[in-house]
């Protein structure tokens, strides 16, 4: 079992839903429910990454570690660098970023990323998938879509359906001649790699598709995706989603 800490970014500033990580479910806040089930994990440290003192304020209330970063960062990946870098921790530690707005995440695949990163040396992130299997999901924008080569390594993410079944989607048909899956949005990083990926500006890209993860692929590093041993839970980005995971927690 490899040694990793998990950090958790949690922005307060959310388009959609201000003050995500705060908003109530089954009388705690969001970050809560997310620091708990990484708590479960195998990882040796969990802690909260944030730049915003409410969010500070909430996670020691419920006796969580919580560490201050800057308000500017691009991405969670960049504010993770920071992280890393105000801890001290060593180049080759591994990070396992878990999203503040996924108070359903299951402990069994955040040790999977974290093992399967540890695995593979030629990777830099590894990260997830679950299988797609309704048009309605492939075809939403807001479903990130991961396709891999024959070694497990991420070939490209969009936003798009990828591959493009030419001759089905002209008939607004599911594919039945290929495999499409989701991409879960959590990562297990190295120190090391952290640290490259802070000093680069973001690509084209990741800015077309508002992808973190193709500013990586276009600096030639590999993601090793495997499909999670779980099926994760609904992540909140909505009112909507807020709604579902109260009635699931109860």
């Amino acid at each position: 079992m490899s040694n990793f800490c998990v950090v958790i970014p949690a922005r307060y500033a959310s388009t959609r839903l201000p003050g995500k990580p705060l908003l109530e479910i089954s009388g705690k806040p969001m970050v809560q429910h997310v620091y708990e089930r990484a708590k479960q994990s195998n990882a040796s440290r969990v802690l909260v990454a944030t730049d915003d003192e409410r969010i500070v304020t909430a996670v020691k209330k419920f006796g969580g570690e919580v560490i201050m970063t800057a308000a500017d960062h691009v991405s969670g990946t960049d504010r993770l660098a920071e992280v890393t870098r105000i801890l001290g921790l060593d180049k080759t530690d591994i990070v396992v970023g878990v999203q503040g707005d996924e108070p359903l995440i299951p402990p069994a695949i955040i040790n999977q990323v974290a093992e399967n990163l540890a695995a593979h040396s030629d990777a830099s992130i590894a990260t997830l998938q679950e299988k797609i299997e309704d048009l309605a999901t492939l075809n939403n924008p807001n479903v990130v879509k991961v396709i891999r080569d024959q070694n497990n390594m991420a070939m490209y993410f969009s936003r798009a359906p990828i591959p493009y079944a030419r001759d089905e989607f002209a008939k607004s048909q599911f594919p039945v001649s290929g495999e499409y899956f989701r991409h879960v949005g959590m990562y297990a990083y190295r120190v090391a790699f952290l640290h490259l990926y802070s000093a680069w500006s973001p690509c084209e890209l990741e800015q077309l598709e508002k992808l973190e993860q193709l500013r990586a692929l276009w600096r030639g590093h590999k993601i090793h995706v495997e499909t999670a041993l779980e099926m994760p839970g609904a992540g909140v980005d909505t009112e909507q989603d807020l709604q579902r995971v109260r009635e699931l927690l109860g």
